[in-house]
């Protein structure tokens, strides 16, 4: 069996700096709060992590504080046989907030569609709303 990936590329704005979002992603309780959902991180390389209540797990592969995160990154629904996926999020001051640039690759080709409602609805809506909060 051939296995067939495919790449989600997303780009948002967000209001907070750089800083901020990269803190939200990394923080256990800064991204259990903004997702509503438990969540295990920290901002070290080759620190595994979970979020929503486990559903997804991975590690991180790269960081540059305020600037990137790169993880590797799967969910519980994850097709026998398949290696985690590739995360890439590219943090950029933008005005007042930050464009976030996402890259999932190596994201099983079957699963693309559903990952790619996903992320607006579980991550960047939640993440806008929790910023704006804070204002």
């Amino acid at each position: 069996m051939a296995l067939k990936f495919g790449t989600i590329k997303q780009k948002v704005t967000i209001p907070a700096s750089p800083s901020e979002v990269y803190a939200a992603f990394l923080s256990a309780k800064k991204h259990s709060k903004f997702t509503g959902s438990p969540a295990t991180t920290n901002a070290r390389a080759r620190a595994k992590f979970t979020a929503w209540d486990g559903y997804i797990s991975g590690k991180n592969l790269e960081l540059v504080r305020g600037k990137k995160i790169v993880q590797e990154w799967k969910t519980t629904e994850w097709p026998d046989g398949y290696p985690p996926s590739r995360l890439e999020l590219t943090l950029v001051p933008k005005g007042k907030g930050t464009e976030l640039t996402m890259v999932h690759s190596e994201v099983p080709a079957d699963q693309v569609e559903e990952y790619a409602q996903g992320w607006p609805e579980s991550y960047w809506g939640p993440l806008k709303k929790y910023f704006a909060k804070k204002k």
